[in-house]
């Protein structure tokens, strides 16, 4: 029996999807809800599971635009059969296939080529690629568009690097530069999480009055406090004890002080929010997403860790939702992990403002008179200069740094 392979709803707010990956190829044996393709949303990618055990019988959308309900695939039902019957197969025309292939002088790698995906097969062609070159992850080796674009992105078999030997030797005499082979330009579309992201920034940048103001807190105590409790933490709660956390509590505090900084604007009104939830900024290979971490005023520093660790595996294997990613009042990052020390980020629309964290560094700090060795951390606060003044953007950051800098008053909340 047939079965339509279609593109799952989306979610409420996105119109339309781009299938970007297919998992498996036309014959393939499958399993009731094993991911079968992927699609790419402005902010998510969605798996397509399969409908039922069976075979792939007939892929109907190679790559491109799709909405809810398009039919993608058909699956003909009995996998087992359909496996057994290309093995006998298989077993019936090896002999042939062998004395064919030594008859061409090589004719089989052509028709290995004539197997590949129209994506592939064109991606292969435009580059000038032979497919052998190139190690595959798909099922019994086959190519997947992901495989020819990794080996691009490594160098991949440039038409230059295949000059013989005696015209690469006939150089001009005379002194020349640097020689770092083939000076080639390489055109690839944005994903469409990426044009997304291009398209919020932009957005951002043309809609809100941004300012960023510089402050840096002193995190010795923090550190010593980490080091005091680390294994204990992780042994009762079993997640580790980061810093993220500190800031996140450390923030929800300086915003119930200054509850400007939590608001956002919409049209000619300020929507002041009462509750907290915190976007952080995670690097995916996809591109950079902001999960929530909602009602972190009640939340204590294990569960705010928890969430943290969660998202971050989720958008690791691409398995963020749209409502991970929705209704956050402000945001966090952090580029301290990336080696940056300081940094003006963009605000995340529609928040007014947003906390940059940076790197660790041991600077010498005068400390009660004396010069010392303290971790310093410079932070940065950008907003929206329409509805948030200068002295709530610096008094917010004195109290972020209050707080850091003496770590029990986020346990009394003062």
């Amino acid at each position: 029996m047939s079965t339509e392979v279609k593109v799952p709803q989306l979610p409420e707010s996105v119109s339309d999807a781009t299938l970007v990956a297919w998992h498996k190829q036309a014959g393939d044996a499958i399993k009731r809800d094993e991911n079968l393709a992927d699609l790419e949303t402005d902010k998510v990618v969605l798996e397509v599971p399969a409908p039922a055990d069976g075979v792939l019988k007939e892929i109907k959308v190679e790559e491109g635009t799709v909405t809810s309900g398009d039919v993608i695939a058909i699956v003909e039902e009995g996998a087992e059969a359909a496996a057994g019957a290309s093995k006998e197969e298989a077993k019936d025309t090896g002999d042939d296939k062998a004395e064919k292939a030594a008859k061409s002088g090589g004719d089989e790698d052509k028709s290995a080529a004539d197997r590949l995906s129209p994506s592939v097969r064109r991606l292969v062609e435009e580059h000038d690629l032979e497919p052998s070159d190139i190690e595959g992850s798909g099922k019994g080796g086959r190519l997947t568009k992901a495989d020819v674009m990794a080996y691009i992105e490594q160098g991949g078999d440039k038409k230059a690097d295949k000059k013989p030997a005696a015209e690469a030797s006939e150089k001009p005499a005379g002194p020349q530069g640097v020689i770092s082979g083939a000076r080639e330009d390489r055109r690839v579309p944005m994903s469409r999480m990426r044009a997304r992201i291009a398209e919020r920034m932009v957005e951002s940048q043309s809609n809100a009055a941004m300012l960023t103001s510089f402050n840096e807190v002193d995190l010795t105590e923090v550190m010593a406090l980490r080091k005091r409790y680390k294994e204990s933490f992780e042994k009762e709660h079993g997640v580790r004890l980061g810093f993220m956390s500190f800031f996140v509590k450390a923030a929800v505090e300086a915003l119930k002080k200054h509850p400007i900084i939590n608001a956002s604007v919409e049209g000619k009104d300020v929507i002041y929010h009462d509750y907290w939830d915190i976007g952080i900024a995670v690097s995916s290979d996809k591109g950079l997403v902001v999960p929530v971490v909602r009602d972190c005023d009640q939340k204590g520093f294990a569960q705010i860790e928890g969430d943290i660790a969660a998202y971050a595996q989720k958008a690791r294997k691409g398995g963020l939702g749209m409502d991970d990613l929705q209704g956050g009042t402000f945001t966090i990052t952090n580029g301290g992990v990336f080696g940056s020390l300081i940094s003006t980020p963009i605000i995340n629309p529609p928040q007014s403002a947003i906390l940059g964290m940076h790197k660790i560094q041991e600077r010498p700090m005068v400390v009660d008179g004396e010069i010392k060795a303290r971790s310093m951390m410079y932070i940065a606060l950008t907003y929206d200069h329409r509805i948030i003044d200068g002295k709530d953007a610096v008094q917010f950051l004195v109290s972020i740094k209050e707080s850091l800098e003496d770590p029990a008053r986020l346990m009394l909340q003062v």
